[in-house]
Parts: C-alpha cells; structure tokens; sequence
C-alpha cells in the first residue's frame, strides 16, 4: 500500500515488482496504423493519382484517335482546299466561306430536311416494333423465346455490307425476289420494276434495312427490362381490370422510362449517322435524291474533290446532333431528379 501525499491510501500496481525487478518498460506507442517505408528508398505516390494513373491510358488513346482528327477537321473547315489546292499543298484560310456557302444553298437544307425525316420515320419504327417484340419475348415459352432471340441475335450479329447486299438482290430489278412476289400475287407493272427508281423509294427500301437490323437492340434490352418488372404488380393490375393496354402505359412504361429515354437516345444517334447502309445502297442516288447528311459530306469530299466543304459539312452535323440531344439531356436529367 502508498500513501499520497493527499494522505489517501492506493494499491501499487501490479506491474509494481516487475518495475522494481529492473525490467525496462515498453514505451506507449501513439494510436493508429504504423506506416513502414517501402523497399528501396522510392516515396509511395498519394492516393488521389491512381485513379488518374488508370484512366490515362484510355483518355490518351481517346485523344489521339478522336480529338485529334476533330481538331484537324475543324481547322480544314476553315480552309478552301479542292483538288488543285491538295495536289499543290496549298491550305489558304478563307474564314467562315465554306458556312456561309453552306447555309446559303438549298440543297443542303433539303438534305438537312431528308435527315430528320429520316431519322424520325426510323426511330419511331424501331422503338415500336422493337418494344412489341420484347414484350412478346416476355410472354413466349422457353422453347420459342429461345428461337426467336438466336433469330434476332443474328439478324443482329450480320455485317452492314452484307445485309445491304440481300436487300438489293432482294430489291433487284431483274431478278428480285420482290418483283416476282408482286407479279405472283397478281400486281401488274413489276416486270423488272425499278425498286430504287427515285430518291423516297431508295430511303423506303435502306428505312426497312436500318429498322430490321436495329429491332434486336431494342428487343432484347426490353425483354431485359421487363424481367425486373415485379410479377405482383401485373397480378393486380389484373385485379382491377386493365387490359394489355392499361397494363403498358400504367405499369410497363413507368417502371421502363428510363430504358425508353436512353434507347430512343442511342438509335437518335446511330441513325442520324447511318452512312453504311445509304451509300453502299445506291451512292446517295439517284441524282443525289437519297442522299442524308454524312453521305451528303462524303460525296463533297470525295466525289466532288470539295475538301473544306465537306469538313464544314461534318462540322455542322455535328451542331446540329449536339443542339437536337441537349434538349434529349434535360429531359433525362430531369427524370434522374424525379427519381
């Protein structure tokens, strides 16, 4: 027992004998995780680079192979650079010539007009069919869901070049499948009938090609979609009456919107760029007639040798794609905010 000088008695510790004993004490370390230095000398890098580390590589490549050819495209957009001019490896800048020829010619609004038709008629077709072949997706046994999807997986799966080639076998005028299906269900005139005879009847015929190559995209991702749709929900839709029609607007299409938001904003894009299957088609032809933005760009530049025009041609698809999605953007954002 000792005594404090407060005159209250303590009992010693119990380590008191070891201390007496001579045994050193073992110093108190401070709270926390002990950092050891790495081998060799080398400092660590801080935490905050490795995410940066990791996604240089990606943002390198991204850069050499899409931002530099952007960049170059806009300063060609500049320039007046026809075949002359590139042979002779002159590039005078002529300032805002080549947009302000553009924005002044009334074929190139006519093609402006072609485009959104055009993709409007598209679009519309294949989120119709392509929700409508989900939702039977959703409702088919195993056994036939299972050959419909290998059906679309490889419709889906087949290169653009090759479609377009059945399509204009397909399409042919002398020995067309479609020539000889009209002429056997008792249709005169389609004795080597001329399918792409005209601008709209070409845009018809690459519309059936564009919308059966891209119904599997949207099927399937919708067959997706449904499957998180809770069975209970349907039961009680049932319940209380709906129809097939109450039960898509009411339950299906709720739950789906974001799917239908972000689809639609995909196939926007990828038909308002389909060059493919335009120009491996008939060229944009005949006489040009069929033509769409980014074909129309192809044949200033290549056809036509009009290389600063066709630049400031890609350069205003390029506005004009990013004017039409950033109306797109505030409506997704928005929906994000209402959820």
């Amino acid at each position: 027992m000792t005594v404090h000088s407060q005159g209250a008695m303590t009992s010693a510790p119990e380590d008191a004998p070891l201390k007496s004993a001579g045994r050193p004490e073992r110093p108190t370390t401070a709270t926390g995780p002990r950092h050891t230095p790495p081998r060799g000398g080398r400092k660590p890098l801080p935490s905050g680079w490795l995410p940066y580390l990791l996604v240089g590589p990606a943002v390198l490549a991204l850069a050499t192979l899409l931002l530099y050819p952007l960049v170059k495209n806009v300063i060609l957009s500049f320039q007046d650079i026809n075949k002359i001019e590139f042979i002779q490896r002159k590039y005078p800048f002529t300032g805002l010539d080549n947009y302000t020829e553009l924005l002044g010619d009334a074929n190139f609004w006519t093609v402006v007009v072609r485009s959104f038709a055009f993709t409007l008629a598209n679009v519309a077709l294949i989120m119709t069919l392509g929700s409508l072949i989900g939702i039977l997706l959703n409702r088919l046994g195993k056994k036939m869901r299972l050959v419909l999807s290998m059906a679309l997986v490889m419709a889906w799966a087949m290169p653009i070049v090759a479609s377009v080639q059945v399509f204009k076998w397909l399409f042919d005028e002398q020995f067309g499948v479609m020539n000889w299906v009209m002429r056997t269900a008792g249709f005169a005139g389609y004795d080597q009938h001329n399918w792409m005879e005209t601008g709209l009847s070409t845009l018809v015929i690459v519309t059936i090609l564009v919308v059966w190559g891209s119904i599997p995209f949207v099927a399937l991702n919708m067959y997706a979609g449904l499957t998180t749709v809770s069975a209970e929900l349907y039961e009680a839709a049932r319940m209380d009456g709906a129809n097939g029609w109450q039960t898509f607007w009411k339950i299906v299409f709720p739950n789906l919107k974001p799917f239908f938001l972000i689809t639609t904003f995909l196939e926007v894009i990828w038909v308002f760029k389909a060059f493919t299957q335009v120009y491996a088609m008939n060229k944009g032809g005949p006489d040009r007639a069929s033509e769409i933005l980014p074909v129309f760009a192809y044949v200033e530049g290549q056809s036509q040798a009009h290389y600063g025009l066709a630049a400031a041609i890609s350069v205003l698809t390029i506005l004009i794609l990013v004017i039409v999605m950033s109306f797109y953007f505030r409506l997704i954002l928005k929906q994000e905010e209402e959820q």
